[in-house]
């Protein structure tokens, strides 16, 4: 693998620059997200400090995985093999990696279930004061699965890049871009309860591919990424179709009625 900060400015450098970094910012919208619904059950004044830390603890572990790429790379050979199973023609195996997918897609899948049942069944809307987590829980939430998130990002960095110092740029470009529109995102999550819902949807959907992966069973991602899109933009439609309508029905004319008006 080539280190020579130099090839970074090569036409080369930053086409793969600008290409990873947008593969990055893409894979890090998951991150966003559960941040996004974690920091909301913090009290109101710390969740921008939240997701900051949040964000912040999510490229140390990245960086520090860029610096042990082979190390990454062993931890794809099998670990069990269970010769009963066959996918796709190869027996089923889990590797080291395998296990870090599989535990990250469990948390996944139980947070989005229990944050889901909550919304639907656990949370009394009549109540104006919701449950709060303290600020070192969220924190430690965050950290959980920002470990499994760093290393599909990594993983995905080297397979499009062969540079460490473009690899290492584009993972904190990418880092700081999503900083800056974390807010903006988790209070338009915030905001729209049938958003908030997707969103929960999608880590949902995500938990089960991290589980997939964990037993070396590859779903193509482009699937996952079209399904995410098309799904926001129906729900994008139907905001704007309910905000149009919203109006009308506030300016209905009231019933006109003869005993109020003394006939």
């Amino acid at each position: 693998m080539d280190f020579t900060f130099a090839d970074v400015f090569t036409t080369r450098g930053i086409l793969s620059l600008l290409t990873l970094t947008v593969m990055e910012i893409v894979l890090g919208i998951d991150n966003i997200v559960f941040i996004s619904i974690i920091s909301s059950k913090i009290e109101l004044g710390k969740r921008s400090r939240a997701r900051n830390y949040g964000l912040a603890l999510a490229l140390i572990p990245r960086i520090i995985l860029l610096l042990f790429l082979s190390w990454i790379i062993s931890l794809d050979k099998p670990l069990l093999t269970f010769s009963q199973i066959e996918v796709d023609g190869q027996p089923l195996s889990i590797s080291w990696k395998g296990i870090i997918f599989l535990v990250g897609g469990l948390f996944l899948i139980y947070k989005s279930t229990t944050e889901i049942h909550d919304k639907l069944e656990g949370e009394d809307d009549s109540d104006p004061e919701p449950k709060l987590i303290s600020f070192a829980r969220a924190i430690f939430q965050i950290v959980m699965i920002n470990a499994v998130f760093s290393f599909d990002s990594i993983l995905t960095a080297i397979g499009l890049a062969d540079n460490f110092y473009v690899m290492a740029i584009a993972v904190v470009i990418a880092m700081f871009i999503m900083m800056l529109f974390s807010g903006a995102v988790s209070r338009f999550i915030n905001k729209h309860p049938t958003m908030k819902m997707l969103a929960l949807s999608f880590l949902l959907m995500i938990g089960l591919l991290l589980v997939a992966e964990g037993f070396n069973i590859h779903i193509p991602k482009g699937y996952i990424y079209f399904a995410m899109a098309f799904s926001i933009l129906v729900e994008m439609l139907n905001l704007r179709l309910r905000k149009k309508s919203t109006p009308v029905r506030l300016h209905k004319s009231p019933k006109f009625d003869s005993k109020t008006h003394g006939l």
